[in-house]
């Protein structure tokens, strides 16, 4: 239930960071011998249906094969004609916000896989948190009306932001004392919620910026719908020979820290 929850939860996140409605998927599952037990699969399909009921999306096609567990979905979704949110249109003096609390993914990893059980079993929060990030749908579409860009938080913050700044020809500026992270993991982690915070990944959070001239009026639109968002920081002109995220005034590597898809950590 857990697997099937997650593999579809981050997919949606997708489509939540470019503005789209996700309406449809499809699911391509290989299985094991061992795994096609009537119970695997039945915890399977109940965490499959009850996150395709929450967000009144249809399982339309796949295919299921024999072999090494793995798990292939595709969703498909509708944006109004040129409306998408894209990693391209920040500017020069846009804000930068992110939703919800940064770090709780990466603290849920580490205590689930810690074998010298120095950190403290996750607590139901940080489970919830890492098996059933909450796509940020409605906030997506919402930002196509004050979106300058946008992306959702897989790979770290620092990471994912410098592709905004890639994309856009622009640099960042952020700061930690800005940056939302949850009492539990400043108490419970206090020495690597930072770290977890910039660089751990797997918050499926959006990231995205907003023009001045938009932020009052953004920041009434969430207030009024009760979203919780935090402005983080803003951007800047890009500046030759550097990377173009900064932390308190730090240069920081856009890509130090953040999950590598094709390199193993060690």
């Amino acid at each position: 239930e857990h697997i099937a929850s997650r593999a579809l939860c981050v997919n949606l996140s997708d489509m939540a960071a470019m503005g789209a409605e996700p309406k449809w998927f499809t699911l391509a599952l290989t299985l094991p011998a061992e795994k096609t037990a009537d119970t695997w699969l039945q915890g399977f399909s109940r965490g499959l249906a009850k996150i395709a009921n929450q967000h009144n999306i249809a399982l339309i096609g796949g295919d299921t094969t024999a072999g090494p567990l793995t798990i292939s979905i595709t969703v498909l979704g509708e944006v109004p004609k040129e409306r998408g949110l894209v990693r391209s249109g920040a500017k020069s003096g846009d804000n930068i916000y992110v939703s919800g609390t940064l770090g709780d993914g990466a603290a849920a990893l580490h205590s689930i896989v810690d074998k010298s059980q120095t950190l403290s079993p996750p607590s139901s929060r940080l489970i919830e948190r890492f098996y059933c990030p909450q796509p940020q749908i409605a906030l997506g579409i919402g930002l196509r009306d004050f979106a300058s860009a946008c992306i959702d938080i897989s790979d770290g913050l620092i990471a994912d932001l410098g592709h905004i700044c890639k994309a856009s020809g622009v640099s960042a500026d952020i700061y930690s004392q800005q940056l939302p992270i949850h009492s539990e993991l400043k108490q419970q982690f206090k020495q690597q919620s930072l770290q977890w915070a910039t660089s751990g990944g797997d918050d499926y959070q959006l990231c995205f910026t907003v023009a001045a001239s938009k932020e009052a009026e953004f920041e009434a639109w969430v207030a009024t719908c009760k979203l919780v968002v935090t402005k983080i920081g803003n951007m800047g002109p890009m500046a030759h020979n550097q990377s173009p995220v900064r932390l308190d005034n730090q240069t920081i590597s856009a890509t130090s820290g953040g999950y590598n898809h094709f390199h193993q950590k060690s």
